[in-house]
């Protein structure tokens, strides 16, 4: 494995978390993203830049004091692929889900696995636990 190029995969798959989950810039999708990006799972967007955008912009208005981690970080330099394992904390100030404001601090996690090409992401896969969310929004019981 070369480490630079270990570092590159590395650097960009945090800085898409950090810059687009943590700080909400929406507009990292342009800096980061490749102009043909296809999200694999898009929970009903767009599977496309402009979609990937939404998702960003609609998740941060829902919870504005958002603050993801990065638990795992797994590179393969061969497929250019990398597995994130993340989880994220908020307080739920507008409509997400379906679910109205609810002031509740809520927790979650998931799992994307991007494909960086020539420095920028081609593709998303993702997923993450909604049911989870929507039983601590109050919007189901389990």
């Amino acid at each position: 494995m070369e480490p630079a190029q270990r570092f590159e995969l590395e650097h960009i798959a945090r800085r898409w978390i950090d810059e687009g989950w943590r700080r909400g810039n929406s507009g990292i999708v342009d800096e980061l993203h490749a102009p043909e990006f296809v999200d694999h799972d898009p929970g009903g967007r767009p599977a496309d830049n402009k979609g990937f955008k939404l998702g960003i912009e609609r998740l941060c208005a829902a919870f504005p004091d958002l603050v993801a981690e990065v638990r795992d970080l797994v590179v393969d330099t061969d497929s250019g692929r990398v597995a994130v394992r993340w989880s994220a904390v908020g307080t739920h100030r507008g409509p997400y889900l379906g679910a109205d404001s609810s002031g509740r601090s809520v927790t979650f996690k998931g799992i994307e696995i991007i494909c960086i090409r020539d420095g920028r992401i081609t593709e998303r896969w993702g997923e993450w636990d909604e049911i989870d969310l929507l039983v601590q929004l109050g919007r189901i019981d389990l």
